[in-house]
């Protein structure tokens, strides 16, 4: 419950038409199950406690007592367990039968929430037997049932967590969910982040797959966690058939999926990333006051976590969707580059080429641009200048890519303009401190925009995302460009769109392959510190800790407003086995203390495309004054250590 993590679960007991004793015994056997691993809201098949399936029994005062008796006997059975849960079964009221869902805690019916669009057509007629929710008022009103002297009764109920109030949940009930205003839409709107639907959706051949993006659109949709339990082994098959699917998604994402099965099926929603979202977008209306609230309370603990927290989110896990992922960044990077050069008809592209991946990515988008204007590519300037860090290694692909992509090269080599302007301010060659190396990245500057005015073109900015973040860049120096095309990639995601131009064009030109596979094998480095045996001897991620790490921060902590806390329990979920506790409390330290530190920095960044749900754009996705202080983040930090 911490951070967050509700566990929930869609279970589907194993029963028999008609029998309540026999169900209701296999439904508290199912719940205590799920509460032995962590459970705290479970959601049942629609009118599990009698079957789906019973046909005109349902208008039979057996069969209706037999389902109160049976709800009887499971809030005894489970009236220590700290765990809600939503159990199907009809309900009578005012002469009418209703199909409802009984949402019950510690023995407690909290609610009950009747069906709203009841089918009449092909093989379902509940028309015949129950009466639609919107027969009755729009007024909430009680009625006893099942030993209970009063209990809620309406379609528009929240229950609301006194512990955990991000903690909402609303119900409807299968075919609620197919109808073109699905109750839940308004159940979120009031306030919901949880929709659990008890349903018994017959199996047809393909019927999973429409089911399946059904419910992973609503979750998207209204921004919710959705608990879909279907109906499975012991209905009748006389006409149909049924599988048990269900289904568990949160914000459009399948966390877990069953089918052809009883039993439970288990994930954890994050109400707490459901209500960020929902602050965040001004589009999501602000709850009102007029769906019926019931409370109740659930112990806060520690979830454990069964969910999958990728180790690197900016970069798809499956190698299909992570090549559609990066092919269709090269074209919206390379669409908004030629926007720009058309718009200031430019007659050049200017891009300082290093031999690293961050330059290398620039011209290859910029090399798409071009062609998407079918203009000569040798209209790309690749300026490589090599300083006091540079290795033969850096200096010869940035010359090879160059040729491999018929840009025009210029090489210029900077020692000396560095050296007469360290002698004019009084800098020692032997001072390798700050001023150093940003003299050497300004003087770089300075050439490719001075080149960019000599050739009536623009200067392509390299700097990525994961950079800006950290601030890892000098200022007016590679900070600054005319326009920057890979200031929306992180450098977990630029690794892999290298990878994906070297394998795409592998068969077209094996030499510019080698290349880029040399370029990816090579250290990342600003190379501003002499080297050490023609090897480089700075290494970023030495300074400032591994991007993959950085990255993973970056995307909790900024795309979804995590506490360093939740970011730093996530990391251990995801990245333990390849970092220590103490090593990712080091570098989750340094990047808060950079990014607050920093954002002078991404103040005035110049445009960049963006490409993925994460920016630091001062114009865009991220507003943050540079003064902020970071001392509430880094208190909260010092309490982990």
């Amino acid at each position: 419950m911490r951070d967050g993590f509700v566990k929930v679960a869609a279970g589907t007991p194993k029963i028999r038409v008609a029998d309540c004793r026999y169900n209701a015994e296999q439904i508290f056997t199912l719940m205590r199950e799920a509460d032995k691993q962590g459970v705290r809201v479970l959601c049942l098949p629609e009118l599990c406690l009698t079957g789906y399936t019973c046909g005109d029994l349902f208008l039979q005062d057996t069969l209706l007592r037999g389902a109160e008796e049976g709800l009887r006997t499971i809030l005894e059975a489970t009236r220590n367990l700290d765990m809600v849960t939503a159990i199907g079964l009809p309900v009578r009221c005012n002469n009418k039968l209703y199909n409802c869902a009984a949402v019950v805690h510690k023995g407690k019916i909290l609610g009950l929430v009747p069906k709203t669009h009841i089918p009449n057509y092909g093989e379902f007629y509940e028309g015949r037997w129950f009466t639609s929710a919107r027969e009755l008022s729009d007024t909430d009103f009680s009625i006893p049932f099942a030993g209970q002297e009063s209990v809620e009764f309406s379609p528009a109920q929240l229950f609301r967590c006194a512990s955990m109030p991000e903690l909402v949940i609303g119900v409807e009930i299968c075919e609620d969910l197919w109808v073109a205003e699905p109750p839940s839409a308004r159940l979120c709107a009031e306030g919901a982040t949880l929709i659990l639907n008890p349903s018994a959706s017959d199996e047809v051949v393909g019927k999973d797959g429409y089911r399946r993006q059904l419910v992973a659109g609503q979750s998207a949709r209204l921004l919710c966690g959705y608990v879909y339990a279907d109906a499975g082994e012991g209905e009748s098959t006389t006409d149909l058939v049924f599988s048990g699917h269900n289904l568990i998604a949160e914000n459009g994402a399948l966390l877990a999926e069953r089918r052809f099965h009883t039993g439970l099926t288990v994930s954890e929603i994050d109400v707490q990333r459901l209500a960020y979202e929902r602050r965040r977008m001004s589009t999501f209306p602000p709850s009102g006051r007029e769906i019926f609230p019931n409370y109740f309370d659930l112990e806060l603990g520690t979830t454990k976590l069964t969910r999958y927290i990728s180790p690197n989110p900016f970069v798809p896990d499956d190698a299909g969707d992570r090549a559609e992922r990066c092919n269709e960044i090269l074209k919206i990077a390379a669409l908004g580059l030629t926007k720009r050069l058309e718009h200031t008809r430019a007659r050049t592209a200017v891009v300082g080429l290093s031999g690293g991946l961050d330059s290398t990515l620039a011209i290859l988008i910029t090399a798409v641009a071009m062609k998407l204007l079918g203009r000569p590519s040798s209209d790309i300037i690749a300026v490589t200048m090599p300083c006091f860090g540079t290795t033969d290694r850096t200096r010869d692909n940035a010359m090879e890519l160059a040729e491999r992509l018929g840009a025009t090269l210029k090489r210029i080599d900077i020692g000396e303009a560095v050296k007469v302007h360290f002698k004019d301010i009084g800098q020692s060659m032997e001072d390798h401190s700050v001023t150093f190396e940003n003299g050497q990245a300004r003087e770089r500057t300075q050439v490719l925009m001075d080149i960019a005015n000599q050739t009536g073109g623009m200067v392509i900015g390299t700097g990525d995302l994961s950079e800006l973040a950290l601030g890892w860049a000098t200022y007016n120096g590679d900070h600054m460009s005319m326009y920057a095309v890979n200031a929306g990639i992180p450098k977990t995601l630029v690794r892999h769109l290298v990878s994906f131009v070297s394998d795409d064009k592998g068969g077209e030109d094996p030499k510019l392959s080698a290349v880029l596979d040399d370029i990816l094998d090579t250290p990342v480095s600003p190379e501003l510190l002499p080297a050490v045996g023609g090897k480089i001897s700075q290494k970023t991620e030495d300074l400032v800790g591994p991007y993959e790490l950085h990255d993973f921060f970056l995307y909790y902590a900024i795309r979804w407003g995590f506490s360093p806390r939740k970011v730093f329990r996530l990391a251990e979920q995801a990245l333990g086995d390849r970092y220590g506790r103490a090593v990712i409390l080091k570098w989750l330290n340094n990047f808060y203390r950079r990014f607050f530190t920093q954002q002078f920095k991404r103040s005035c960044l110049p445009d960049g495309p963006k490409v993925g749900s994460v920016t630091l754009s001062p114009r865009g996705d991220w507003r943050m004054p540079s003064d902020a202080v970071a001392a509430l983040w880094m208190a909260e930090l010092e309490e982990l250590q």
